[in-house]
């Protein structure tokens, strides 16, 4: 198996809406195609990769650095025993003469190229990424079906508390049993009020998750805290920046109920730091890390091994992001589940076509690769992008 040719295009993703810390009218996105010279059902196996929201574009960084690096080196290097294409081994040829740390933007562009490998490997393989993971790299067997929840509940220009409950409604009418929320964009008074509205709506606090987008300094943090506790909610996310892990360590003193933070983590050395410092329980609260943003699923794999030598298990992780890569991973190496954007951050939010959410769980098709094909509006963006 070889790499034939890579493209890279940048896509826009913008959406007039905002959480605690940014909004998301100029946001953008990297996509990647890595075309291979494996030929299935009489076309060629073409592997995608996209970042997740919330990171911008790499584009400098993929054609500067990673991209090239890909390009030069030796098709014999990247081979695993059996001929197929080793991520492992293209993950090490992009990260030549990277110096240890500085986990920014860079690995969201190696995140990128890790995702198309993957798909254009399982594609080869014939077998749909969850099985090949289960089978490479877990127990043999996967989970049948997937916990979901929907995140929205963003800060709209004009949006009130009635085209707020609205959204959660039609969320619930989705098949969805959690939603999430966002907080920390307003006053802590009227965040109380919007909350109130949504538990009106989804009947009581497991069944709604709040998120804070890191924007509180410790103060703020525990004063949050202290007027969410009575809610007993799914979890409170995020509440302080994602590196100050002493702001974290100081919330379960005071909040007994689950937390959940690491989508702005983005390498095993800081999840494992978040395990051993941040003051999370594994008998509750949840472990976000993208694998999208994060140096892409081998880094993943070793982030899952981190963290289990701090006591937290695969069922502890439900990524951030709401794509189809961290569903096949969720389903293949058993994580405790996986988010969802139904209405936002099309077309790369979502899951396959025509897949249901029932009792708030989702099911994987049985298609070759991460299963983009199925997403119409997805797979028709990505190959009018890169021209595949």
């Amino acid at each position: 198996m070889r790499i034939l040719e890579i493209r890279e295009a940048i896509v826009p993703i913008s959406s007039p809406i905002r959480n605690a810390y940014i909004d998301f009218s100029k946001m953008t996105a990297s996509v990647v195609a890595v075309i291979t010279d494996q030929v299935r059902d009489g076309r060629p196996v073409v592997g995608y990769g996209f970042n997740s929201n919330g990171r911008y574009a790499a584009s400098g960084l993929l054609n500067e650095r990673f991209l090239p690096r890909l390009r030069e080196a030796a098709p014999e290097t990247l081979l695993a025993d059996d001929g197929f294409i080793d991520p492992a081994k293209v993950w090490d040829a992009l990260m030549a003469n990277e110096k240890p740390g500085g986990h920014g933007e860079r690995s969201v562009a190696v995140g990128v190229i890790d995702m198309a490998v993957w798909d254009a490997v399982a594609k080869a393989r014939g077998v749909p990424l969850w099985r090949h993971l289960a089978d490479a790299h877990g127990d043999g067997t996967a989970d049948e079906n997937v916990f979901v929840y929907a995140a929205g509940g963003y800060y709209h220009p004009g949006k009130d508390d009635r085209q707020l409950q609205e959204e959660m409604r039609r969320y619930l009418g989705m098949g969805y049993e959690v939603v999430k929320m966002k907080i920390g964009g307003a006053s802590l008074d009227e965040d109380l009020r919007r909350i109130e509205a949504v538990l009106a709506v989804v009947g009581e606090g497991r069944r709604l998750a709040v998120d804070a987008n890191g924007r509180f300094d410790l103060e703020t943090a525990l004063a949050y805290a202290g007027a969410l506790r009575p809610y007993e909610l799914f979890w409170y996310e995020e509440a302080g920046d994602p590196l100050d892990y002493a702001l974290q360590a100081e919330l379960p003193k005071v909040y007994p109920h689950p937390m959940a933070t690491g989508e702005n983590l983005f390498s095993h050395q800081d999840a494992r730091n978040l395990a051993r410092y941040g003051g999370m329980r594994p008998d509750r609260d949840w472990l976000q890390f993208d694998c999208a943003l994060s140096y892409g699923l081998v880094e993943y794999l070793r982030t899952l091994k981190a963290i289990a030598g701090e006591g937290f298990g695969n069922r502890n992780c439900i990524p951030h992001g709401g794509h189809q890569l961290s569903l096949n991973i969720a389903a293949g190496l058993k994580l405790g589940g996986n988010e969802s954007y139904p209405e936002v951050f099309a077309p790369f939010g979502g899951f396959a076509d025509g897949v249901r959410i029932e009792n708030g769980r989702v099911g994987l098709p049985d298609a070759p690769g991460v299963g983009f094909e199925l997403k119409g509006k997805l797979i028709a963006a990505m190959r009018e992008a890169t021209g595949t």
